[in-house]
Protein backbone atom coordinates (compact mmCIF):
# COMPACT_ATOMS: atom_id res chain seq x y z
CA UNK A 1 0.00 0.00 0.00
CA UNK A 2 1.49 2.86 -0.75
CA UNK A 3 2.19 5.73 2.22
CA UNK A 4 0.20 8.59 1.94
CA UNK A 5 -2.61 6.67 1.75
CA UNK A 6 -2.47 4.89 5.22
CA UNK A 7 -3.48 9.00 6.39
CA UNK A 8 -6.71 8.87 4.55
CA UNK A 9 -7.28 5.58 5.07
CA UNK A 10 -6.97 6.22 9.09
CA UNK A 11 -8.88 9.17 8.53
CA UNK A 12 -11.86 7.50 6.99
CA UNK A 13 -12.12 4.65 9.00
CA UNK A 14 -12.20 6.79 12.13
CA UNK A 15 -15.13 9.22 10.74
CA UNK A 16 -16.82 5.63 10.01
CA UNK A 17 -16.25 4.61 13.58
CA UNK A 18 -17.48 7.67 14.54
CA UNK A 19 -20.49 7.26 13.11
CA UNK A 20 -20.69 3.76 14.15
CA UNK A 21 -20.47 4.75 17.78
CA UNK A 22 -23.09 7.86 17.33
CA UNK A 23 -25.68 5.43 15.91
CA UNK A 24 -25.52 3.32 18.28
CA UNK A 25 -25.33 5.79 21.32
CA UNK A 26 -28.87 7.31 19.40
CA UNK A 27 -30.27 3.85 19.99
CA UNK A 28 -29.78 4.21 23.41
CA UNK A 29 -31.34 7.28 24.41
CA UNK A 30 -34.80 6.80 25.71
CA UNK A 31 -37.83 7.81 24.32
CA UNK A 32 -38.53 11.21 23.84
CA UNK A 33 -37.55 15.16 22.22
CA UNK A 34 -33.33 13.72 22.06
CA UNK A 35 -34.30 10.56 20.32
CA UNK A 36 -36.42 12.48 17.99
CA UNK A 37 -33.94 14.68 17.22
CA UNK A 38 -31.40 12.13 16.47
CA UNK A 39 -33.56 9.93 14.08
CA UNK A 40 -34.94 13.48 12.25
CA UNK A 41 -32.33 13.50 9.88
CA UNK A 42 -32.04 9.91 8.50
CA UNK A 43 -35.83 9.69 8.66
CA UNK A 44 -35.53 12.98 6.44
CA UNK A 45 -33.05 11.16 4.27
CA UNK A 46 -35.59 8.40 3.81
CA UNK A 47 -38.35 10.08 2.89
CA UNK A 48 -36.67 12.31 0.46
CA UNK A 49 -35.33 9.31 -1.31
CA UNK A 50 -38.57 7.79 -1.35
CA UNK A 51 -40.23 10.68 -2.66
CA UNK A 52 -37.88 11.87 -5.96
CA UNK A 53 -38.94 8.44 -7.06
CA UNK A 54 -43.08 8.62 -6.49
CA UNK A 55 -45.19 9.09 -9.67
CA UNK A 56 -47.37 11.52 -7.71
CA UNK A 57 -44.94 13.86 -6.46
CA UNK A 58 -44.62 16.63 -9.31
CA UNK A 59 -41.46 17.36 -11.03
CA UNK A 60 -41.33 20.90 -8.90
CA UNK A 61 -41.81 19.03 -5.77
CA UNK A 62 -39.14 16.70 -6.45
CA UNK A 63 -36.75 19.48 -7.47
CA UNK A 64 -37.19 21.25 -4.34
CA UNK A 65 -36.73 18.01 -2.22
CA UNK A 66 -33.80 16.08 -4.17
CA UNK A 67 -31.97 19.57 -3.69
CA UNK A 68 -32.27 19.52 0.18
CA UNK A 69 -30.93 16.18 -0.16
CA UNK A 70 -28.27 17.56 -1.42
CA UNK A 71 -27.75 20.19 1.00
CA UNK A 72 -27.76 17.95 3.84
CA UNK A 73 -25.82 15.36 2.57
CA UNK A 74 -23.01 18.39 1.78
CA UNK A 75 -19.79 18.85 4.01
CA UNK A 76 -20.90 23.04 3.13
CA UNK A 77 -23.30 24.15 5.45
CA UNK A 78 -24.43 27.64 7.07
CA UNK A 79 -24.12 26.47 10.42
CA UNK A 80 -20.97 24.23 11.26
CA UNK A 81 -21.94 21.14 12.01
CA UNK A 82 -19.33 21.21 15.14
CA UNK A 83 -20.99 23.90 16.68
CA UNK A 84 -22.94 22.14 19.59
CA UNK A 85 -27.22 21.94 19.53
CA UNK A 86 -27.12 24.32 16.23
CA UNK A 87 -24.82 22.60 14.41
CA UNK A 88 -27.51 20.70 12.48
CA UNK A 89 -30.26 23.20 12.86
CA UNK A 90 -29.86 24.32 9.22
CA UNK A 91 -30.12 20.92 7.92
CA UNK A 92 -33.20 20.83 9.73
CA UNK A 93 -34.90 23.94 8.76
CA UNK A 94 -33.86 23.30 5.34
CA UNK A 95 -35.44 20.00 5.32
CA UNK A 96 -38.64 21.29 6.87
CA UNK A 97 -39.11 23.72 4.34
CA UNK A 98 -38.99 21.24 1.53
CA UNK A 99 -40.89 18.94 2.56
CA UNK A 100 -43.89 21.48 3.97
CA UNK A 101 -43.14 22.80 0.05
CA UNK A 102 -43.81 19.05 -1.44
CA UNK A 103 -46.72 18.56 1.43
CA UNK A 104 -48.41 21.63 -0.43
CA UNK A 105 -48.44 19.93 -3.86
CA UNK A 106 -48.28 16.12 -3.13
CA UNK A 107 -51.24 14.01 -1.42
CA UNK A 108 -51.05 13.73 1.99
CA UNK A 109 -50.81 9.91 1.75
CA UNK A 110 -47.76 10.29 -0.45
CA UNK A 111 -45.48 11.96 2.16
CA UNK A 112 -47.34 9.92 4.77
CA UNK A 113 -46.42 6.48 3.33
CA UNK A 114 -42.57 8.07 2.56
CA UNK A 115 -42.18 9.17 6.28
CA UNK A 116 -40.67 6.22 8.06
CA UNK A 117 -40.56 7.80 11.75
CA UNK A 118 -43.36 8.22 14.21
CA UNK A 119 -46.33 10.37 12.55
CA UNK A 120 -46.31 13.12 15.00
CA UNK A 121 -43.24 14.15 13.36
CA UNK A 122 -44.41 14.53 10.27
CA UNK A 123 -47.91 15.53 11.27
CA UNK A 124 -46.19 18.98 13.01
CA UNK A 125 -43.31 18.79 9.97
CA UNK A 126 -46.07 19.29 7.04
CA UNK A 127 -48.55 21.32 9.35
CA UNK A 128 -51.72 18.77 9.49
CA UNK A 129 -54.18 20.19 11.31
CA UNK A 130 -55.68 18.77 14.50
CA UNK A 131 -58.97 18.27 14.63
CA UNK A 132 -61.32 19.39 17.77
CA UNK A 133 -60.52 16.37 20.13
CA UNK A 134 -56.33 17.13 20.39
CA UNK A 135 -55.88 14.04 17.79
Amino acid sequence: MAEWLIGPAALLLLVVAGWALLVLLARRLPPGLLRDLAAFIPDCVTTVRRLKGHPAVPRRAKVVVVLAGVYLASPIDLIPEFLPVIGPLDDVVVVALALRYAARSVPPDVILAAWPGERRLIDLLIGVPRDVSGN
